[in-house]
Formats: structure tokens, sequence, C-alpha cells
């Protein structure tokens, strides 16, 4: 993604400390204490312009959520975008949510274990080139971090549009050993669904017909439990 750059930008983001954190190693392990509480966090890798996470923020008071970018102006433009969101959800004194600068690839420098519940990647680079696959957020070695990461609840809800990457990172979460629900190769089929926040990308692709590959993949002992029993109900019926 390219961004022509703004004079200014970085000292604007140093202004909105309530929101926008440029230090998160300073967190690690503690993010509970950055958000006074003890609510859940959920974190979205590659936020882009920040529509997705800035919504789900607002929706959702009493859950934290980072998103998080490397890049000065989309931070920049999650943050105004956030600011929108909470007046138009009546809610202007939020404070789940940090808009945080760093490079996704030393996420380890910037959460401890256990300290996640949920991680989103929603259409991440594909890296086309064999070379590059190892760059993928659905790679083998990124998805061990997460699963040190996540806590005992935790899942990662996946979505893109690239038939490509959906199938390496069906065979990547095997690979590791862990297990996938709600599987599907159409999200919109028949519509945008009740529990589907879109972000930019997203809203883009539907308009110009192409199918949304999305799936959720069970990580945490607990949440495999609560999978596993769902199962043994649904099929009991």
């Amino acid at each position: 993604m390219r961004l022509r750059g703004r004079r200014g930008t970085r000292e604007e983001l140093e202004q909105r400390t309530d929101l926008v954190v440029l230090d998160p190693k300073a967190y690690k392990g503690r993010w509970h204490e950055r958000f006074g509480n003890n609510n859940p966090i959920h974190v979205e890798l590659g936020m882009g312009k920040g529509q997705f996470i800035t919504q789900l923020s607002a929706q959702n008071p009493d859950i934290n959520y980072i998103g998080i970018d490397m890049f000065d102006q989309l931070l920049h433009r999650a943050s105004d975008k956030a600011i929108k969101a909470r007046i138009e959800h009546g809610r202007p004194e939020l404070n789940n949510l940090a808009i945080v600068l760093f490079n996704i690839e030393y996420l380890e420098d910037v959460f401890a274990d256990n300290e996640l519940e949920r991680v989103y990647l929603n259409f991440s680079d594909p890296w086309p080139k064999k070379r590059h696959h190892r760059r993928r957020l659905t790679h083998p070695n990124f998805l061990r971090k997460y699963m040190r990461m996540l806590n005992s609840n935790g899942d990662i809800h996946f979505k893109t549009d690239s038939e490509e990457l959906f199938e390496f990172s069906l065979n990547s979460f095997s690979d590791v050993g862990l297990r996938m629900r709600n599987i599907t190769l159409s999200l919109h089929r028949e519509g945008n669904p009740s529990f589907n926040v879109m972000t930019e990308y997203e809203g883009k692709f539907v308009e110009q017909g192409k199918p949304i590959y999305r799936c959720e993949v069970v990580v945490g002992a607990d949440a495999l439990a609560k999978h596993v029993e769902a199962l043994k109900t649904e099929t009991s019926k």
C-alpha cells in the first residue's frame, strides 16, 4: 500500500494518547493496565484504515480492541474513524480501543503469553510469490506466535478474497494442529451476515462480485472444549 505522507502527522498522533500507542513494547504483559480493566482483548493485525476495528470497538464496550499497522498515515485515519464511530454510537467517552504503530513481524515483543483472546486477520497481504510465503500472516511461523499469545478461550477469525491464500491457510491451520469452524467460501452469498463487520477492502470486493472466504480457528483449550460440546449437541438433535 502506497501512502502519501502529510507533514505533521506524527506530531498529531503523539497528541492522541487516549487512542494511539507509539511504543507498544512498554505494554507487553500489561495491556489490561493500559485499558484499566480485565475485559477480553481482541487484536486486528494489519488494520488498514481502521473501519473494522473502530466499528467493533464502538459496538462492544465490554471488549478491549487493539488495531496494529506500521504506517503513520493509516494510524491517523484509523484514529479519526474511531473518534467519529464513538460519536455515532453515542459513546464519545469509550476507552476500549488502542491503535498501535508496529511491525507485526515482531509481535512477540508486544504481547505476553495468554494475553489475548482473539486475533483478526482481515484481507492480509497474500504474498503470491512462493519465496515470500513465509511472510503470510497465516504461515505456521506466525500461527505458533498467536498460539502462545492467545488464552484458553482464544481463537482466530480469518477473512480473505484470495482463494489461493485461503487454501494455503487451511493447510497451515491443520499443520499446526488447529481445528476450524464456520468455514465459508462465499460469506456474502445471501447478503452481509448480521455478525459481520466489513473492512474497506471487503466493501469494494463485494461490490465487484468477488467471493469472500472466511473461517474461525479454535486455539484455546476451553474454546476447543466448547466447540466439541457444541458438535455433540448438534449431532444429537
